[in-house]
């Protein structure tokens, strides 16, 4: 395959990113377009050492490797390997298993749930520019279903129903955005209570523009803000563009793949499946290679350890 052009299918993937020079130099045209530079002095004055993969630093004097100042930071795994990683991640529909990506990299199914996460951590796209124009926005609840559970383990966790002992998702959909299709962010919220609830679309929403809902009352107060229309889901689900359909789509394939893909997400986790899904959904038109190239971007300065993921550097 010639290196300039960017894989387009995961058979290609996996072929060009086996060669190491070609995934060192496809890693290091992506953070240095313009000539290596080292990450720690930014001196671009930098000698190559073929033997070892690495730079050394005319400036500092400092040796560094492509993968410093990227997700990829202290991983032994190699490039050929992280690379199908995130092409898997990132264009598998309902998501793809730590056991069937440590099967399909040959790695054990620890290794790649810490691949995974990182992966997840490159496809946050941070802040939006708020939402106008035609809005739609609900709230789901994550978690498992008892009739799924053992009795030890549903006597736990289960005591009571609806959404209590379960995550609260708030989402926001803009249709007909900028891409010329709807776009979703989501969070997970403390609760649907009305405190919580309005300020969100308050901060991401611009004012003035047409708010959908369902006839939760904790969005009673949005009037004043927006031109608020709700649909009433005890009477009917659309009422010409009067809808929460577009997310309510939204949350089948979150919950496909949580349900079908991962089995059991804990809380503390919800968001890195949180930012997967919505990155997957923005970039639904996009062509495989695309999506890739837009997640491989975001590898660059972001940084996610073992004891933080598993919520123990605190305590370290």
């Amino acid at each position: 395959m010639d290196s300039a052009r960017t894989p387009e299918t995961l058979q290609e993937a996996i072929r060009f990113f086996s060669d190491p020079d070609a995934a060192l130099a496809f890693v290091a045209n992506l953070r240095w377009p313009s000539g290596v530079a080292c990450p720690r002095c930014s001196a671009t004055e930098t000698s190559f050492i073929s033997t070892r993969h690495i730079w050394k630093c005319k400036g500092c004097g400092k040796q560094f490797s492509v993968k410093v100042g990227t997700i990829f930071e202290d991983s032994p795994i190699g490039l050929d390997k992280w690379l199908p990683c995130l092409w898997m991640v990132v264009n598998c529909k309902n998501g793809v298993s730590s056991y069937e990506i440590g099967r399909a990299l040959g790695v054990t199914q620890k290794t790649a749930w810490f691949m995974a996460h990182r992966v997840r951590l490159a496809m946050q796209t941070g802040t939006f520019a708020k939402m106008s124009g035609e809005v739609e926005v609900d709230e789901t609840f994550i978690g498992g279903k008892a009739r799924f559970m053992h009795n030890n383990k549903r006597r736990a966790k289960i005591t009571g129903t609806g959404g209590k002992d379960k995550a609260a998702v708030m989402g926001l959909l803009q249709r007909h955005s900028a891409n010329g299709h709807s776009i979703v962010k989501v969070k997970v919220v403390p609760n649907v209570k009305r405190a919580t609830v309005v300020p969100e679309v308050r901060q991401n929403i611009a004012a003035g523009s047409e708010v959908f809902t369902d006839s939760l009352r904790c969005y009673d107060d949005l009037g004043a803000d927006f031109v608020h229309k709700v649909i009433d889901h005890a009477e009917r689900y659309v009422d010409g563009k009067v809808h929460t359909n577009g997310l309510e789509n939204f949350w089948s394939l979150l919950k496909r793949s949580i349900r079908g893909t991962h089995t059991n997400v804990e809380p503390f986790h919800l968001f890195r499946y949180l930012d997967e899904q919505s990155f997957r959904f923005n970039a639904r038109k996009l062509t495989d290679g695309v999506r890739f190239l837009i997640a491989a971007a975001g590898i660059i300065g972001k940084r996610l350890t073992y004891q933080e993921l598993i919520g123990a550097e605190a305590t370290t």
